[in-house]
């Protein structure tokens, strides 16, 4: 007999959105806890620049639990296969406490991780193949990894690492595979008008600024990370390690990193897009409503 499907509800939406404070309002009502589908959140002591907002868990005095957020230390490259692994182990423990689990995110690979039941494959890093590629152009590297078949993450060729570690997975035999997981999904979204996403961006990235993330990335340089991989965590640990190193004043930053969130929201659009067209029903939700008035919306609709 196959296993009955898991309840879920999932939050999504670009940055800026108010998902993490929707979820939490959700997972109030329904004696829930949000499990993270956030690619950077994982890592500890990096709060403002991948923007944790913890403080949103708080709903009516109480603490509303979450699952992988401070998991890992900064520096150690966390990858899909373990987010599917750590994710259905969280949703299973959430679900076999009688609580209600709350998928929240912005990374649609993520995110369909779990919707769509990725099946993963784990592949130990080959140093000796690594230093093979190293030795190529990224022209090359690219050309190489699109004889693999189609690329499922645009990331990968931006960053000589990952491209590197992209054709390295392609290439590798697997040593196991991703657990599986059945869920009974009801996916909400936060669409904003765009003019008014940008300027909750910026004004965000403005808070996020006079908070201390500039102090909080070289905290991270001063624990013994390098520029390079803070840059690997790319937007705000790019440009502002780019800016702690002279490469820019501080107005360049803040227009250059400005510009790179909104052009990430447009991509994390696309994505959710690209969603749709593969057969995720996602149900659109007005950004401008309160949280508690969109949550009553999703309990009413996905809770009958």
């Amino acid at each position: 007999m196959s296993e009955k499907p898991i309840p879920l509800i999932c939050i999504l939406g670009p940055t800026a959105s108010g998902k993490t404070r929707l979820a939490a309002s959700v997972a109030g009502l329904v004696d829930g806890e949000v499990v993270s589908a956030d690619s950077r959140q994982v890592y500890r002591h990096m709060d403002l620049g991948t923007g944790k907002d913890l403080g949103e868990y708080l709903v009516s005095g109480r603490r509303i639990p979450v699952h992988l957020v401070d998991i890992v230390d900064p520096g150690y490259e966390y990858n899909l296969f373990e987010f599917k692994r750590d994710g259905v182990a969280a949703i299973q423990d959430i679900h076999s406490r009688n609580r209600f689990p709350i998928l929240c995110g912005g990374t649609g690979l993520y995110l369909n991780a779990l919707l769509q039941d990725y099946q993963l494959l784990a592949v130990p890093p080959n140093p000796n193949r690594q230093a093979e590629l190293k030795e190529k152009s990224t022209e090359e590297l690219v050309a190489e990894l699109k004889t693999h078949g189609p690329l499922h993450n645009q990331t990968d060729i931006l960053n000589r690492k990952r491209l590197i570690r992209a054709i390295e997975i392609a290439e590798a035999p697997p040593a196991s595979v991703s657990p599986s997981i059945s869920l009974n999904s009801c996916v909400y979204g936060l669409r904003w008008d765009r003019s008014v996403l940008r300027a909750r961006i910026t004004k965000r990235l403005q808070e996020r600024l006079e908070s201390g993330m500039i102090e909080e990335v070289q905290r991270l340089l001063e624990r013994g990370l390098t520029p390079e991989q803070l840059i690997f965590y790319g937007l705000e640990y790019r440009f502002i390690t780019e800016y702690l190193r002279g490469d820019y004043s501080q107005k360049e930053m803040f227009l250059q990193l400005n510009t790179a969130i909104h052009h990430f929201a447009k991509r994390q659009d696309t994505w959710f897009r690209k969603m749709e067209r593969e057969g995720v029903a996602i149900h659109w939700l007005d950004g401008q409503e309160s949280p508690e008035t969109n949550a009553k919306i999703i309990l009413s609709q996905c809770m009958e």
